[in-house]
């Protein structure tokens, strides 16, 4: 009898063994699946910091991937989108101005604080990374990330790409704006920049000539494909879900200004301790107003638009920060272009990975609350016809 206990004791401890470790390769298919893009993500840096791509053609590259990856995403949310909700979404002013204050003036107003506390210690910090945070600061919300990261919350899709269009037609007017009001104040990191002439004549056309060829013309398409071939379309990005070509897309333009920094070695020419101090405040910066968009968001937001303002608020798009980078200050080298620019990079890559890691308890917390409006409307439901049912036997012994 003792043996069998034993022998049964063993068996039990196999079975749950093979049980947990079940449970582990289970958990760890679903985090490859679920997360995909941010393990990608990882393999695309690695990739870039070990080959690069020939300087002599780094030009192209950029305009290649820069137009081709972006406007593959705002077709693919074209013909995604219904027209009606889109242009609803473009009416809800108060969303628009809650959005493009957070990103404009209350992150870079973060941002500056953040600089001005670094900067008590002259001797911690190069100043063009210190300008750089501001340059990052400044800038508009992400575009394609955004879009991407709010649809895998399940959250509004339409009023992100409307936030996304707004804050980045009225970013080459406002971020140069900020970016002078910040430097003007006599800070010592500041002294390093050159005296400035001439206007923002080319960087309002560099700018523009990319929005419209990579963002609204491929987006108007996409509208119009989904107007006149609606089944096509639904095949081709639900059934085949083709749609996945987007995120695709996304890794190919985060490869590609990362295989620009390390050609020119622009993270070699800082301090280690640089480096680390951007990464630990970009994680405590874009973690801190995701928290409070999202907080501040609840009260007068539906879960799906609260979602949508918690993507677009902390986020931030190199499509801008990259052109004001070489075109705002003139005079200076391409490593100090390579410095400033190194804050917007690390913010890029950290802010993909943590969006990325939001959208399983973002998603989680949508879906919870659609279950809660579904039971609730069975409940009316079940209520109404219960009191249609009372209300027709209290006529029958009225009668």
């Amino acid at each position: 009898m003792p043996e069998n206990e034993e022998h049964d004791g063993i068996v039990e401890k196999e079975v749950a063994s093979r049980s947990w470790s079940r449970t582990i390769l289970d958990a760890g298919i679903w985090f490859v699946k679920d997360q995909w893009f941010l393990l990608g993500m990882v393999l695309v840096v690695i990739i870039s910091s070990q080959v690069q791509v020939p300087q002599a053609q780094q030009a192209t590259k950029q305009v290649l991937v820069s137009y081709l990856s972006v406007s593959i995403i705002f077709f693919t949310s074209g013909c995604t989108l219904d027209t009606k909700t889109l242009f609803d979404n473009y009416a809800k002013w108060k969303h628009h101005l809650f959005v493009q204050a957070q990103c404009f003036l209350l992150v870079s107003a973060l941002a500056f604080a953040i600089v001005s506390l670094t900067a008590l210690n002259k001797n911690f910090m190069d100043p063009w990374l210190l300008i750089g945070l501001i340059f990052n600061g400044c800038q508009p919300t992400a575009m394609a990330s955004n879009v991407l990261f709010t649809r895998k919350s399940h959250g509004n899709v339409h009023l992100t790409v409307v936030e996304t269009t707004i804050g980045n037609l009225i970013g080459p007017f406002i971020t140069p704006v900020l970016i002078k009001m910040y430097l003007s104040g006599g800070q010592w990191y500041a002294g390093v920049i050159p005296q400035q002439t001439g206007g923002y004549q080319a960087l309002y056309r560099r700018v523009f000539m990319q929005f419209g060829l990579s963002i609204y013309l491929p987006m108007f398409l996409g509208q119009v494909l989904r107007y006149f071939c609606p089944k096509l379309v639904n095949k081709v990005f639900v059934d085949w879900k083709i749609g996945k070509f987007a995120s695709c897309a996304m890794l190919s333009l985060l490869w590609q200004t990362f295989d620009h920094a390390f050609g020119t070695q622009a993270f070699e020419a800082v301090k280690s301790s640089n480096l680390i101090f951007i990464v630990f405040i970009t994680i405590v910066n874009y973690g801190t107003w995701l928290a409070i968009s999202f907080v501040t968001s609840i009260p007068w937001l539906n879960r799906e638009d609260t979602i949508a303002v918690a993507m677009c608020a902390p986020a931030k798009t190199l499509a801008l920060g990259v052109p004001i980078s070489f075109l705002l200050f003139t005079g200076i080298s391409a490593l100090e272009e390579a410095k400033i620019q190194i804050p917007m990079l690390i913010f890029q890559v950290l802010q993909m990975g943590l969006a990325s890691l939001t959208t399983i308890g973002f998603r989680r917390w949508v879906d919870a609350g659609e279950r809660r409006k579904a039971q609730t409307q069975v409940q009316d439901e079940e209520f109404s016809v219960h009191r249609q049912e009372v209300d027709a036997r209290a006529v029958k012994e009225a009668a």
